[in-house]
């Protein structure tokens, strides 16, 4: 799905969502010199595999956090950690760097991809600001309905502390 296609499908899944177009962002610090509605929802995504490149993983966590990918292999009983390539992020989820978002999940047609949600998007608003897609613009919608969403698809979803 392109950016336009997650649109519709939001619509067409009768999802709350507010959208802000804005100059393409490639990194957190790009994304914070913006003005958007919701920044302390905002979403960093890691794309990550494990050393055997069988199991690929998307980390979603608060713009503001860093992730130790041993210590998260640690708490989440994972193979050694590193990230995916853009050729593989591009063969899964159809994406390319600066654009990876959980709303890519439904572009993995084979649910190879487990997505790993930081619990504190279920706190306050409960809102996660994330690309449909494309790094022009930033959805926020309800961190509930989002997980619908990719578990209608077929990717697992885990919520975790991170």
């Amino acid at each position: 799905m392109n950016k336009q296609q997650i649109y519709d499908y939001l619509k067409q899944e009768n999802v709350w969502h507010e959208i802000t177009e804005h100059e393409a962002v490639y990194n957190m610090a790009e994304l914070s010199s913006l003005e958007i509605p919701y920044p302390e929802y905002d979403a960093k995504n890691l794309f990550v595999r494990d050393d055997k490149k069988r199991n690929y993983y998307l980390i979603t966590v608060k713009g503001d956090k860093r992730v130790d990918l041993k210590e998260f292999r640690k708490n989440n009983n994972t193979r050694a950690l590193s990230f995916a390539s853009a050729d593989d992020l591009m063969d899964i989820l159809g994406l390319i760097p600066g654009s990876v978002t959980p709303l890519g999940l439904l572009n993995d047609s084979e649910c190879r991809v487990t997505l790993f949600l930081d619990n504190d998007f279920m706190n306050g608003l409960g809102l996660i600001g994330v690309h449909p897609n494309d790094n022009t613009a930033t959805v926020f919608l309800k961190t509930e309905d989002l997980m619908k969403l990719i578990q209608q698809h077929g990717n697992t979803v885990n919520v975790v502390q991170i």
